[in-house]
């Protein structure tokens, strides 16, 4: 890795910005859902031409769990996997895995949870000031294989403006009962001259074993646990059958401990900033067993210890020009390791992942109307598995793009373009007493495009369409698996014949709002060729169910809606109704239905606030999924009461202010079927939470 070199490229690049852009997003501090900051592009959320969300402020401390997936659940169109507490991704549109990039301040999280679901994103929900969904053209700034979204986390480890005042200090404390879960987090910006800023952050959480509301196994599997507890005992085997049909009350192996630190320097002045931010992460947690229920099948329960270090820098350059208002660059530097225990605290399978990932934009003026960003990525990986359980050799990617996303307002339309190049080139070096895995070298081109535009036909009602046509060249973990994961349980295949999987994507949205309403809606429909899969054969090898990454042509369809309405205002007091749904329908051609797709959503709630108070109470409905792919069970359906009150004691623009919710009231047997342990891990039980925000 040539760090040195990266971090002096953005010093080269001399002081930064003008603190303009970043104030704007601050001084609507209380309007966050207006303002999305895609790059370096900063526009009303109303202009967006695609599903999008914003949770910032209140919102996000009432949202905040202790994986990014679970923050972020309540989202229309934003499912998680659920892999346990501490393992969770987004799942956007029914799509997951290497289909969703999950960004830390416009750069990759540089870990391995991209690799396989166990894996926990290396994204800290306790330190972030921001989160983004992004959807559709303005994904493309961020690489082809975002083909179900982005998910970009912004903290303050790089600040770009002068802070208010000497010392700025958050903090957040929290307890949910569901896991004995404790956190706390803290950062602060110090000016410690007159244009240089000392950043400091750190977080710490410890949970114990998961509460969950009735059996971990699923009924069709509890039942199949009971039968094999019958047959004769095996003696080379010391599962306990019955015991396993019998588990409830708690998910044995979730408990986890985590800890981050970080600490930067930035110096900004009327022109710019530069800065460069070093932090570590250390987590422990555990996989929820994966019960045996017949002779002859696996069952451990793998922990895992996680540690990165990593670097990032930041620099931007307002050039106040005619052509170019901005130049930015940024880069990430990560020293990744995790390792899979065994029961007895001896090491298993050890990952190791050394990355760096570095951006440069160019943001246009604008003129007469027309606005936009263009730029280059480049992103390293040296990755390798050592153990008994590599189900991957060692290989080594690199990948560079180009891109540009195109605005243009013209009276009451606002229309958008966006545009990708990406080489990508992927070299395996398995050992020579590893002759299961491919040795060489494939390399992809892929070119993405979209169009779209918005029509504003009243001050309160905008129409807006966008196709996009993307290509995303398959990964490593994609073309080169090939042995056992303990982590999933799972004997894992891949095919380094894969081609690159294309998509035609088409969506609709509307979007109003008034005094006291709004509302949203999109649909959207996409029509994949060679779409990779992970098709459960049926077969059993090495003990573990085997899975084949295999292509053809796929469909997805669906939709998103949402909105609020105020009822009654009275004095400071307000009551507003919320509603939301989404659903997506996918199927692959001479296969089936696609795996783990989440069913129909509805959820719906009141809302009574006052400048001190909030009083919330909502139920989500989640049917049943009985379309289901090849050797895969049916999910029931759910529902779930939750209620929440919120108290600032010196009203909402005050530094102060406490949580008390109980989410999953009545304590439901609820499971995802978006998740891969969906019969074997419920969702949390009853989950009391309290929540402490400090901002001064």
């Amino acid at each position: 890795m040539k760090l040195p070199l990266l971090l002096a490229s953005v010093a080269t690049l001399a002081l930064t910005v003008s603190p303009a852009s970043a104030q704007q997003v601050e001084d609507d501090h209380h309007a966050p859902e207006e303002i999305v900051v895609t790059g370096t592009l900063i526009r009303s959320r109303q202009d967006v031409l695609s599903g999008v969300a914003v949770i910032q402020s209140q919102d996000l401390a009432q949202a905040m769990r202790p994986s990014i997936g679970e923050t972020l659940q309540n989202i229309p169109g934003v499912s998680a996997t659920s892999f346990g507490p501490s393992a969770s991704r987004p799942v956007l549109r029914g799509l997951q895995g290497e289909r969703v990039r999950v960004l830390t301040d416009g750069i990759g999280a540089i870990d391995v949870s991209n690799t396989s679901v166990d894996h926990a994103v290396v994204v800290n929900p306790l330190l972030a000031e921001r989160i983004e969904v992004l959807r559709g053209p303005q994904s493309l700034l961020y690489g082809a294989s975002a083909i179900g979204g982005v998910v970009n986390v912004t903290d303050r480890r790089l600040p770009t403006k002068v802070p208010g005042e000497k010392v700025h200090i958050g903090a957040i404390a929290s307890y949910g009962s569901a896991a004995n879960e404790r956190s706390l987090s803290a950062s602060s910006d110090i000016l410690i001259a007159e244009h240089l800023v000392f950043h400091a952050d750190g977080s710490w959480s410890k949970s114990d074993d998961l509460r969950i509301g009735g059996g971990a196994l699923s009924p069709a599997l509890r039942a199949q646990a009971r039968a094999s507890s019958l047959l004769p005992p095996d003696p080379a085997s010391d599962v306990d059958f019955a015991a396993n049909a019998d588990q409830s009350g708690t998910l044995p192996n979730t408990s986890a401990r985590a800890w981050t630190a970080g600490a930067g320097l930035t110096y900004v002045n009327d022109g710019g900033a530069i800065g460069v931010v070093y932090s570590h992460t250390d987590n422990v947690y555990g996989i929820p067993v994966r019960f045996a229920t017949l002779p002859g099948q696996g069952q451990e329960a793998p922990r895992i210890a996680l540690k990165q270090d990593r670097i990032d820098g930041r620099a931007e350059i307002n050039t106040e020009g005619s052509l170019i208002s901005k130049l930015a660059f940024r880069v990430g530097y990560a020293d990744y390791q995790h390792s899979e225990l065994e029961p007895d605290g001896s090491v298993g399978t050890t990952f190791y992942n050394k990355g760096v990932e570095a951006r440069f934009e160019l943001a246009q003026a604008d003129r007469g109307g027309w606005k936009g960003v263009s730029g280059a990525q480049m992103v390293i990986r040296d990755f390798d598995v050592v153990g008994v359980e590599a189900f991957l050799p060692k290989n080594s990617s690199a990948q560079v793009g180009f891109f540009t996303l195109q605005q243009y307002e013209m009276g009451p339309w606002n229309l958008e373009a966006g545009a990708r190049f990406e080489h990508s080139r992927i070299t395996s070096k398995p050992l020579p007493a590893q002759p299961q895995f491919y040795n060489g070298r494939i390399s992809f081109d892929t070119f993405s495009a979209a169009l779209g535009g918005m029509y504003e036909f009243s001050p309160q009602w905008k129409f807006g369409m966008n196709l996009s046509r993307t290509a995303r060249a398959p990964a490593a973990e994609e073309l080169l698996a090939n042995g056992p994961h303990a982590g999933t349980e799972s004997f894992e295949v891949g095919d380094p014949a894969l081609k690159i999987e294309r998509v035609w994507s088409a969506e609709a949205i509307l979007r109003g709002h008034g005094e006291r309403f709004s509302f949203e809606t999109s649909i959207y429909h996409s029509w994949f060729s060679n779409f990779i899969y992970d098709n459960r054969t049926g077969a059993v090898v090495d003990g573990l169910p085997e899975y084949l990454l295999q292509q053809a042509n796929a469909r997805f369809y669906g939709f998103e809606v949402q909105g609020d309405y105020t009822l009654a205002e009275f004095g400071d007091w307000k009551i507003k109704a919320e509603a939301l749904a989404d659903y997506v329908h996918a199927d692959i051609d001479s296969y089936g239905p696609a795996p783990r797709i989440p069913p129909l959503r509805v959820k719906g709630g009141l809302e009574l606030s006052s400048w001190k108070w909030d009083f919330k109470a909502n139920v989500e409905r989640v049917t049943g999924q009985d379309r289901v792919a090849p050797n895969e069970d049916p999910t029931p359906g759910y529902t779930l009461a939750n209620v929440e009150v919120s108290w600032r004691p010196w009203g909402r623009d005050k530094p102060l202010s406490l949580l008390l919710s109980a989410n999953n009231l009545f304590d439901v047997n609820a499971r995802r079927h978006a998740s891969f342990l969906k019969d074997y891990a419920p969702l949390a039980g009853r989950d009391v939470r309290a929540t402490l925000r400090l901002e001064i």
